[in-house]
């Protein structure tokens, strides 16, 4: 990834460029599988069980609404969530479904279209697309989505938060030339000095540009995160970290490679709940994935790993939020 050697660039705009650069972006090219030869797992991967909530979940808001059963999912990876979910719908009620996946990655878009699906799909680059397939009705979710969206890194002075730009992959943290954004994190005076962390901005101007296309339906969302001041329990260095071939990265490496592994922060979903609310999105709940899976776990060695309290099953939240007309 070539950048300008005397500019300093701003975090997420290092962050968009090594994952989404149409040339050489992690996510646009690079990417090489999701699952245990690739270079991480998601839930959807590792087990059919969330695929089955979220079929349920999704089947509830059609009833209880009298709505068509119009499913979207946001970022399909490698086509293992949809698989399960369309398993999960009833044999006599999938005839009416209409299933889409929205995502930016051609070489996992690729990926889900060789697989073999148990019903039509229909693919789409953007969310106006799809909502407009569906009339602006829909029942729309995500599994570890927010958490590719580029943030914005602030570290606490004494009196103010300064933001993390680099230079040749060296870290400088200058005062903000506008104005800070939008965040729990932001306005929370106990932070110490010294302490990092990070906004997702990105997803929610991402989620504004759509949100008027959508008349009716539910927003189901699963990431790793936690609520704020949560978020950042006995974490003064922040979240944000690398990932490639399953193997951890923090610290300054995280800047390296860019284009070539993965880059990640934990998602505040007090944020995410207090920019639905200003959007037009009222929260119904949200819980651990331990709750939300546990009805639907068996015996088998990888739903209880998805379900472990002081593991993923309290690492991931589920967030449900609901657009009325």
């Amino acid at each position: 990834m070539n950048t300008e050697d005397t500019k300093m660039v701003r975090f997420d705009a290092f962050m968009k460029h090594a994952l989404h650069d149409p040339e050489n972006g992690y996510y646009a090219r690079n990417i090489e599988t999701v699952g245990a030869s690739g270079d991480f797992s998601t839930t959807a991967t590792l087990s059919s069980v969330l695929g089955t909530a979220i079929a349920n979940s999704a089947l509830e808001w059609s009833r209880a609404n009298r709505s068509p059963l119009n499913l979207i999912e946001i970022g399909g990876g490698d086509g293992s969530l949809a698989e399960s979910v369309i398993k999960s719908i009833p044999f006599m009620k999938r005839w009416r479904l209409d299933y889409h996946i929205v995502d930016s990655s051609n070489p996992l878009t690729e990926r889900q279209q060789q697989r073999k699906l148990p019903k039509k799909i229909n693919w789409h680059s953007g969310m106006k697309s799809a909502l407009s397939s569906c009339k602006g009705i829909a029942f729309i979710f995500s599994n570890e989505l927010v958490d590719a969206f580029p943030v914005r890194v602030f570290r606490k002075s004494d009196a103010h938060w300064n933001e993390l730009f680099l230079h040749k992959q060296e870290e400088h943290f200058c005062p903000c030339a506008d104005t800070l954004p939008e965040s729990s994190a932001l306005n929370y005076t106990a932070h110490k000095k010294g302490q990092r962390i990070e906004v997702h901005q990105s997803y929610r101007d991402w989620l504004l540009d759509w949100l008027p296309s959508w008349k009716l339906g539910q927003l189901l969302t699963i990431d790793y995160g936690d609520t704020h001041p949560k978020v950042y329990y006995r974490m003064p260095e922040g979240t944000l970290r690398a990932y490639s071939h399953h193997q951890r990265i923090t610290g300054k490496a995280v800047y390296h490679m860019p284009g070539r592994q993965d880059i990640t922060a934990d998602v505040n979903f007090t944020d995410l709940i207090t920019w639905g609310k200003q959007d037009g999105l009222e929260k119904l709940s949200i819980v651990n994935q331990l709750d939300y899976l546990t009805p639907y776990v068996n015996g088998s060695a990888e739903d209880q790993f998805l379900i472990q309290a002081d593991g993923a099953g309290s690492a991931f939240k589920v967030l449900l939020q609901q657009r009325m007309q």
